[in-house]
């Protein structure tokens, strides 16, 4: 793997800032310090502080989304499809714990920002091709019968409350010990009996 872009640098020395002092105590001299890089590359790569954080959530989001649709490649059924959600969930927040933590804090602030479109683009892109992966099966009827609007909530959500907990170090269990239970918990909530 080459060395990371000066953009990059700024977005994990944003995210260190982000997790040691809070977003909004951050300020873009100390993602400077941190970085080590001149106001002019800050400014040039994003603008303003806002747009960091932006960035930063988007690249977040963005690396489950790539998780997901290396894992959509090779999966071969329903069941693996529903387990794969779970598990690049799973997989990326054990990864990258700062990073999720921020994004569980920061979605609303996105959203409200000047690229909460780009935001509501890039779910939809995402959505979009959790849908197409899944078509096959759901015409096959794999799936039982549910509201679309909740199918992904069904899936991912008992595993994505257990993360906020385990987040908070409010569990005991790492995410690692339950992943297993989670995936097959996803796959018996939306299978077709």
């Amino acid at each position: 793997m080459g060395r990371p872009s000066r953009k990059d640098e700024i977005l994990q020395a944003a995210l260190a800032c982000f997790s040691e002092h809070g977003v909004d105590a951050t300020t873009i001299e100390m993602i400077r310090d941190r970085s080590g890089a001149s106001i002019g590359s800050l400014y040039h790569h994003f603008g303003n502080k806002e747009r960091i954080i932006a960035a930063l959530y988007l690249e977040g989001v963005g690396g489950y989304a790539r998780l997901l649709e290396a894992g959509f490649a090779t999966a071969d059924s329903a069941e693996a499809c529903i387990k794969l959600l779970v598990a690049c969930y799973i997989d990326w927040v054990s990864a990258n714990p700062d990073w999720a933590r921020f994004i569980l804090h920061s979605r609303g602030r996105v959203e409200a920002s000047e690229l909460g479109g780009q935001l509501r683009d890039a779910n939809r892109l995402h959505h979009g091709r959790i849908e197409e992966a899944l078509r096959p099966y759901r015409e096959a009827g794999a799936f039982r019968e549910m509201p679309r609007d909740c199918f992904v909530s069904v899936v991912i959500g008992p595993a994505q409350d257990f993360t906020r907990n385990w987040l908070a170090g409010r569990t005991r269990t790492t995410l690692a010990d339950c992943r297993e239970l989670f995936m097959q918990v996803a796959w018996d909530a939306v299978r077709s009996r």
